[in-house]
């Protein structure tokens, strides 16, 4: 939370010296009278010595943390204080930065590092930006959000050229089948690679395996396990029945992993193999991020006062926490 506050907001923390001079004091509780039979005595100064007892010090910690609290609040919600910002992967050398920094005219902006994802980093922190600040995004690859991201302040995105392009992605087959039938699944896994990718056909399972084509009589060894089965027997009971691409499906889970039921494959023509896998990975590879192009957002009028403006909602709850516990000490001292 420090990290993302107004630089000065320290500037404010000797306000926490008043519950403190508040509670140290002296004060006078009683009223001290002359006694009849003390008249004659020789007159000396009352003396009180204040002992706090647990219930104050636990209310001077209280009121202290309250209001560091209320100070921290204030420095979100109104002292943005960050301008014009270049937010730069961390392996972009420095002069790359600077050169598209020089292009845009951010002239004196300041250049902060990001590892994660930048949008995400910018949605919440924006309250930190003033309304005249300009951002720029330097990466060599970013995913594209479903939606357009829109922030209250101009964002331009400048993806640099040469980005490195995603390997292409192994997969590990295990073809348990008879020998009519292997060479129709070898020629199918084929055509799986000529529409991309590599495939690395093996005999017995391993942690990197994604399927098991199981084309052959009997039941699989209960020590191989994967993500997916491939079988051609009969569904048993229970299994959900799906098309996909004109492809007819039975699935059911079991011990060993998800297993797919079809009477189309292996397939006997070029059509019935695309159909096959693009189910595939329709249905059980994971989604590839498509690549975010330059670009440059407008800032969003919209946005000004949404949600994003907000600091974060732990802050305001610990505010109300931190009340609720010392209106309770108060009243406990009282009594």
């Amino acid at each position: 939370m420090i990290a993302s506050l107004q630089p000065w907001w320290w500037l404010a923390l000797p306000v926490l010296l008043v519950p403190l001079w508040l509670h140290m004091r002296r004060r006078e509780r009683h009223k001290a009278g002359l006694l009849a039979t003390a008249r004659f005595l020789p007159a000396t100064t009352p003396q009180q010595q204040r002992t706090p007892r647990w219930q104050e010090r636990l209310l001077l910690l209280l009121r202290l943390l309250l209001l560091l609290a209320l100070i921290a609040w204030l420095a979100v919600t109104v002292m943005p204080w960050r301008g014009d910002t270049v937010l730069a992967a961390a392996d972009i050398p420095s002069e790359l930065t600077a050169r598209e920094q020089a292009a845009l005219g951010l002239h004196g902006a300041k250049t902060v590092q990001f590892l994660a994802d930048p949008l995400q980093w910018l949605a919440t922190h924006q309250h930190e930006f003033r309304r005249s600040a300009r951002i720029l995004i330097v990466a060599r690859a970013l995913s594209m959000p479903a939606l357009l991201p829109q922030f209250s302040l101009p964002v331009t995105v400048r993806v640099l050229p040469g980005a490195t392009k995603p390997a292409v992605r192994t997969h590990r087959i295990v073809l348990a089948s008879t020998p009519e039938r292997e060479p129709q699944w070898r020629a199918l896994i084929a055509a799986f690679a000529a529409a991309g990718g590599r495939f690395d056909i093996g005999s017995t399972p391993d942690a990197a395996t994604e399927l098991v084509i199981w084309d052959r009589g009997g039941t699989p060894p209960a020590e191989w396990k994967s993500a997916l089965w491939w079988r051609i027997e009969a569904a048993p009971a229970g299994a959900i029945a799906i098309e996909a691409n004109g492809l007819h499906l039975a699935i059911a889970d079991s011990a060993q992993g998800r297993v797919w039921y079809s009477p189309d494959w292996p397939a006997t023509n070029a059509h019935a193999a695309a159909a096959i896998y693009e189910t595939w990975q329709q249905l059980a590879q994971p989604f590839v991020t498509y690549p975010m192009p330059p670009v440059s957002l407008a800032a969003s009028a919209a946005t000004h006062s949404g949600q994003q403006q907000r600091p974060s909602d732990w802050l305001a709850w610990s505010l109300l926490v931190l009340f609720i516990l010392e209106r309770i000490t108060a009243h406990v001292r009282r009594r």
